[in-house]
């Protein structure tokens, strides 16, 4: 089924109590696997990527029927897990009522999860990435939950920003809700950072790969980006970066969810953990130290930050 059947279901309250959920949008997989599982009271278990261990999921919904406890077990992954363990979990709810278990599947692989599950009660929801009006309607939610006056025409401005992301934009919306007004196109651009994530993305991929990159930065500038904007677009990227070498070196691999916050495609993953363990802690400690040295000196008047700009990203170029 699809996300619109599935919101039937929601409102007729005539819901399975076991899920599998997949698609293209990792953003509303997750949205509905913390929303069918906000049981209050309930005894919940979670396993997020390698975590997960078939024996203590098997027990955790066995404990329902001894205890007399409502059992919740969410499986948050990218890797597949086995058919015939997903179906002995999901035996377990077909037996008892009380447990709830929801398998989002974070992965591209998910073309037979559409009819894999036909013959049982579990509902297999596959999720498109939300079109702008699907978009739109989902940030204007969000916004009124958290009290946060937006209209349509600012939400728009926002999904721009951020090359239509919903996750992104959603979260966002936390940066508003000390403002007792509604909030503008300028309110947004004072708030949030304004450079196109693919663009800007592909310009730091060229400076820390020691290509040439002034052409790029020319045409940043021309279109009205200003220069402490671009500094601190690196230094997050270098920040996330670090994250993901840090967490490599202890773990042995990489964990999106855990690093990012959110799920994100396997060859975003992949990229940013390849090009992470290029550098030494070290090498990421001088050049946060330039970045935010420059910033500073930017941020005086009088000052041809542009000239400062080109020369903080050919000193970062140095140091790699």
């Amino acid at each position: 089924m699809y996300k619109s059947e599935l919101d039937k279901h929601i409102q007729n309250n005539s819901l399975s109590n076991s899920f599998v959920l997949f698609g293209e949008s990792s953003f509303l997989i997750d949205t509905y696997a913390k929303k069918l599982t906000d049981i209050e009271d309930a005894s919940v278990l979670s396993f997020y990527h390698d975590e997960y261990n078939f024996n203590s999921a098997k027990a955790h919904l066995s404990q329902g029927s001894l205890f007399g406890d409502r059992s919740v077990l969410i499986i948050k992954t990218e890797k597949k897990v086995n058919k015939t363990e997903l179906d002995t979990l999901i035996d377990f709810c077909e037996k008892n009522p009380d447990n709830i278990f929801v398998y989002a599947y974070y992965g591209s692989d998910y073309k037979t999860y559409g009819k894999a599950f036909a013959k049982k009660n579990t509902m297999s929801v596959r999720f498109f990435s939300p079109n702008h009006h699907e978009a739109l309607s989902i940030i204007s939610d969000i916004a009124k939950q958290k009290n946060v006056n937006i209209d349509n025409y600012s939400i728009t401005h926002l999904l721009n920003i951020h090359n239509g992301n919903v996750a992104l934009s959603c979260n966002e919306i936390e940066k508003f809700m000390v403002y007792d007004k509604a909030i503008s196109t300028k309110d947004i651009d004072n708030l949030v950072f304004g450079l196109a994530e693919i663009n800007i993305d592909d310009f730091i991929k060229k400076i820390l790969l020691k290509k040439d990159f002034k052409a790029d930065l020319q045409n940043i500038l021309e279109h009205g980006e200003d220069e402490i904007r671009v500094v601190t677009a690196l230094t997050s990227y270098l920040t996330q970066l670090y994250m993901f070498n840090i967490y490599i070196r202890v773990n042995g691999a990489p964990n999106a969810l855990e690093i990012l916050g959110y799920p994100a495609p396997k060859f975003i993953v992949d990229e940013k953990a390849a090009l992470a363990i290029k550098f030494k802690p070290s090498t990421y400690s001088k050049l946060h130290e330039l970045l935010l040295s420059s910033e500073l000196e930017m941020k005086s008047s009088g000052i041809d930050k542009t000239a400062i700009l080109l020369s903080t990203l050919l000193r970062v170029q140095q140091l790699l």
